[in-house]
């Protein structure tokens, strides 16, 4: 009889444990490649920000209108490498971001504005649409920040000692 029980209880944990087992993050450099198959496939390097909400991608010339009495915003990219290209996506929100001088008290600057778009990101082999805002980080080493929204979406963890630990986008 006690077996029974015993077996019976290993068989319920074990069903209990499987949802946790399959969420196990996979484990990503603090930078990554990253392509973005609607932005001609190009392959940025990305620093993954756990410490950020939304991802940034490098973006100049950004420009909102309406199309059919929705917003939409047009751009280029702001990389080293990037052709004068237009790219033209909906927006499916503005964000509000905060700048780190803006975090003292006494500053009283209007947080900026950004158009969030929702973008195709290929991390590896894995491809997840997320939320992007468009900004200008010419002046910034890595052209895309993946924040934490993106990192959940791809189930990913950050090993800040590790870089590029990702194959080469392949999606």
């Amino acid at each position: 009889m006690e077996t029974h029980y015993v077996k019976s209880l290993l068989a319920v944990l074990s069903f209990i444990a499987l949802p946790v087992m399959a969420a196990e993050p996979t484990l990503y450099g603090r930078y990554e490649y990253i392509a973005l198959p609607e932005i001609g496939g190009e392959v940025l390097k990305a620093k993954m920000d756990t410490g950020a909400l939304t991802a940034s991608l490098s973006a100049k010339d950004i420009e909102t209108f309406k199309r059919d009495g929705e917003d939409w915003v047009r751009f280029r990219l702001a990389t080293k490498d990037a052709s004068n290209k237009v790219y033209e996506h909906k927006v499916s929100r503005i964000s509000k971001i905060k700048t780190r001088s803006e975090e003292d008290e006494e500053d009283t600057a209007a947080p900026s504005k950004r158009p969030v778009v929702d973008l195709e990101l290929c991390l590896g082999n894995v491809k997840r649409t997320v939320e992007v805002n468009l900004t200008d980080r010419s002046s910034f080493n890595y052209p895309l920040l993946i924040g934490a929204k993106a990192l959940r979406e791809f189930g990913a963890a950050v090993n800040p000692a590790r870089r590029f630990t990702a194959d080469k986008p392949d999606c």
